[in-house]
Formats: structure tokens, C-alpha cells, sequence
């Protein structure tokens, strides 16, 4: 079993609504596979991605040494974002330039979101999309989506048998 909360990795996409797009960020424990911070913004400013960012570690409090993988995108090569993995202990490791590939975990989180949320919904607002978003974040992905990574466990059951067998 592979250790939780030692990488995390980190990107943002787009929802379409009525209204327009809402922007998602997503922070995921590669071990797991799971969401362990997101944040929905209208904007694409470094405040989204430092909102999911927070929320992870609020939740996990990760020791220090835990590496965080994210694009070279501005909104996280940005000072404030930087200083924020610094103030945590955190090792910021960023995508080679030109390699769509390197961050293959989150595309495929995307990838599933898309598949399994958004192709079957057209939300007329961005408050409706944020809530179904987070129901399926917190309720579907996290505690009941089986991934083949994870012997057909949800994360949150992978990540129980990590601790347990820790104990």
C-alpha cells in the first residue's frame, strides 16, 4: 500500500453554465485518488487554486515533505502560492514545459468528473453547478467511486486499510 498525504497533485478546468463558466481547482492525494481540497471560483485568479490548496490542509494537515505537483501555470507559479507550500513544509514540483502527460492522475480526475457529472447536467446557474460538484466530489468520488488503482476501492475505503494497517 502506498503511504497517503507524501504527494499531492493539483489543477484547474472549466464548468460551462448558463451564466458562463465557473472555474474548479482540485487538489488530489496521489496515493488515494482522493479529493482532498477544491475550491470554485468565476475567475481564473490565483485565489481559486489557494482556496483548494487551504482546504486541503485544513483537512489533512500533512507533515512537511509532502510534495505538490501541479502545471507551471501562473496561478501556481505565483509568489503567493509558493509561499504558501513554503509556509507548509511543502516541496512544489511543476510539470515539464510542453508536457500535457506529467500530470496524467488529475486529467484523469477531470476526465471522470466530465464523463460522470457534467456531460449529464446543463446547469442554468453557477451556484447550481457548485452544488452538485461538491455532492459529487465529497458523497460520490470520494466515499463510493471504485478505481481499478486501488484494488476497486473508493478512496476513502483505500485509505481506512492504509491506516489500519499502519495501526
Amino acid at each position: 500500500m502506498r503511504a497517503i498525504d507524501r504527494v499531492w497533485v493539483a489543477d484547474l478546468t472549466y464548468v460551462p453554465t448558463d451564466e458562463g463558466f465557473l472555474y474548479l481547482a482540485v487538489v488530489l492525494d496521489l496515493a488515494s485518488r482522493r479529493a482532498v481540497g477544491w475550491a470554485m471560483d468565476e475567475t481564473l485568479e490565483a485565489t481559486l487554486p489557494l482556496g483548494a490548496l487551504r482546504m486541503a490542509i485544513a483537512r489533512r494537515r500533512p507533515a512537511p515533505g509532502l510534495v505538490h505537483h501541479s502545471d507551471r501555470g501562473s496561478q501556481y507559479a505565483c509568489g503567493d502560492y509558493q509561499r504558501l507550500l513554503g509556509a507548509h513544509g511543502m516541496i512544489p514540483s511543476m510539470s515539464k514545459r510542453g508536457d500535457c502527460y506529467d500530470n496524467a492522475v488529475m486529467e484523469s480526475f477531470f476526465s471522470t468528473l466530465e464523463f460522470e457529472l457534467l456531460m449529464q447536467n446543463n446547469w442554468a446557474t453557477r451556484h447550481a453547478a457548485r452544488i452538485a460538484i461538491s455532492e459529487y466530489i465529497e458523497t460520490w468520488y470520494n466515499r463510493e467511486r471504485r478505481h481499478s488503482t486501488l484494488a476497486y476501492h473508493s478512496p476513502a475505503a483505500y485509505e481506512r486499510e492504509v491506516l489500519h494497517a499502519a495501526a
